[in-house]
């Protein structure tokens, strides 16, 4: 990665800078690189020289002299200037986005995958939701974050353990099995009402009637059993859901579980001996305000009330139970509406003495439209929208490009006439469009007897039109952009990237044609296209969409 090589560079400066009692040792500066915006600025620029001149005492323009001074040779850099109050601006020699395009022929699906994180193991908790019914679109964006997000540290090379919270304990199991029951003994023709506040969706009645043809009288009473079957059915269902999305698990945790096992329990206790609660009206409660909160929460209710732990304190249970798997931090998401929630468990975290292990990443909310209308309620849940009604309108790579394609901290509007549609202004449509194109320059070209032949072999100094340069320097950010998307919990960038490189080669074709006359400019001109592409098609891997060769 070239600006892994400037950083490299840059490093023995600093040292040298250190040996030369410019600026004292042992700073740990972070060395920043970016792509000035204007071609004729440079390549790659760095602000290092304003970060470290309070510590050299004296300007941000003096130490960028002192430091450009001490750069050791290269080959790689051609010259150097300083721009503005501080920044150095790096000019690469010519043909260093040859080397890119070579690098991308070469490594194929590898280019872009890096050793970043190797040998840090992190847990992803994502799409969690209870089992009491399809998973509907309020779940997408999460599912569809959390599973590229994975996927990006995963090709920055740290160890990814992805896991679902089973919320199968609790107040909405129980609704949902009463509900269950009810549809049930409706299906025996059995005049039985549904319960106050119960669940009202149509599958309640599909599965109810699935349960009786299966089971005949033989549940009736059988509460705990009907209630069994129910949640083995809704995860099923919800299994396919989620393939179909594209999201796999390395795990399913069930809540009902840290119960059984005794976890529950053990976490009560051992926030209790370490003198974080404390009884008040009959209930045991955590001292969340000691550890930055703005209240107290309840950890075991009163007898009055159940005397039954909170789910707070099987949330608790659940961090100590992924920490004592070993994992050197536990990643989880949740909606925006979980705000208040994060700082409880962030309270949590403190008391145990674990927050530095814990990152909670907050999204916020998509609203449905079609023609500027809200989009109508589901049939079969009677309340929201499932993903599986979803995927049947718009399918699964308009889904998923659309719901990454903003930041985290932005609200999405999701267009089903935008994205249903075939055009230019479909951002997903036009990508995988110029991914077909390319495929079918190069079946073309392969046709009329044009081949690119051995790399090594092809002579890429030919490319030396400006649509040919942005189209290689883009090229060259991309396993920068997966280590930086990975690091800042930022898969929108891919979507971002991915229209921007289809742009660059969209301009490149319009600049540059293909297959000419000239042999050697056609080769070079073939391996370009080939190259991009392939990085393309990395990013779609990522973003986990097809990438079409056809349309």
């Amino acid at each position: 990665m070239i600006s892994r090589q400037l950083r490299q560079i840059l490093e023995q400066a600093v040292r040298t800078l250190e040996d030369d009692h410019v600026i004292p040792r042992d700073l740990d500066l972070d060395i920043e690189l970016s792509r000035p915006s204007r071609v004729e600025h440079g390549d790659f620029s760095t602000n290092l020289p304003l970060v470290a001149a309070k510590f050299a005492k004296m300007s941000p323009r003096q130490l960028a002299q002192s430091l450009t001074s001490r750069l050791p040779g290269s080959e790689l850099i051609l010259k150097t200037d300083i721009a503005g109050p501080g920044f150095i601006n790096f000019y690469l020699r010519p043909d260093w986005l040859f080397d890119v395009v070579k690098d991308v022929a070469s490594q194929k699906d590898r280019y872009g995958r890096s050793t970043l994180g190797e040998g840090r193991r992190l847990q992803v908790e994502y799409g969690s939701a209870n089992p009491t019914g399809p998973i509907h679109v309020g779940n997408a964006r999460n599912l569809a974050y959390g599973d590229v997000l994975s996927d990006l540290l995963v090709w920055a090379g740290f160890d990814i353990y992805r896991e679902n919270y089973l919320n199968d304990a609790g107040g909405q199991m129980n609704k949902f099995a009463v509900s269950l029951e009810a549809r049930y003994q409706q299906a025996l023709g059995r005049e039985v009402p549904m319960p106050e506040g119960g669940y009202l969706g149509e599958y309640l009645t599909e599965i109810g009637t699935e349960l009786a043809g299966q089971e005949g009288m033989g549940l009736i009473g059988k509460f705990d059993d009907v209630k069994n079957w129910g949640l083995a059915r809704m995860i099923d269902e919800q299994k396919k859901t989620l393939e179909r999305f594209g999201v796999r698990y390395d795990n399913w945790m069930s809540e009902k579980s840290l119960h059984e096992s005794g976890a529950v329990t053990s976490a009560i206790e051992k926030l209790t001996a370490s003198g974080h609660t404390f009884e008040l009206d009959g209930a045991l409660w955590f001292r969340a305000t000691d550890f930055g909160h703005s209240q107290d929460r309840v950890l075991v209710r009163s007898v009055e009330r159940g005397g039954k732990p909170t789910y707070f304190a099987a949330d608790v249970a659940y961090l100590l139970h992924k920490l004592d798997r070993g994992f050197e931090k536990v990643l989880y998401m949740w909606g925006a509406d979980h705000h208040g929630y994060v700082m409880t468990m962030q309270a949590a975290a403190r008391a145990l003495v674990v927050d530095e292990r814990c990152e909670f990443i907050l999204y916020q909310f998509v609203s449905f439209t079609e023609g500027g209308e809200p989009v109508r309620m589901s049939k079969r849940t009677g309340d929201v929208v499932t993903l599986d009604e979803l995927l049947d309108e718009v399918g699964l790579d308009a889904a998923r490009f659309t719901f990454l394609s903003r930041s985290l901290d932005s609200t999405i509007e999701f267009d089903f006439e935008l994205v249903k549609s075939e055009s230019q202004d479909n951002p997903v449509y036009y990508v995988q469009y110029q991914h077909a194109r390319i495929s079918s320059i190069l079946r073309y070209a392969s046709e009329q007897g044009s081949q690119i032949g051995h790399i090594e072999e092809v002579d890429l100094t030919r490319l030396i039109h400006d649509s040919e340069s942005f189209l290689m320097r883009k090229l060259s950010e991309f396993p920068e952009l997966v280590e930086r998307a990975a690091i800042d919990r930022a898969p929108h960038r891919l979507t971002t990237y991915a229209q921007t490189l289809a742009s660059l080669f969209s301009a490149f074709y319009r600049d540059c044609r293909v297959l000419t006359e000239d042999v050697e400019l056609t080769r070079a001109r073939l391996l370009l296209a080939e190259s991009t592409r392939q990085v393309l098609a990395n990013t779609f891997a990522l973003l986990g969409i097809s990438a079409p060769e056809k349309m």
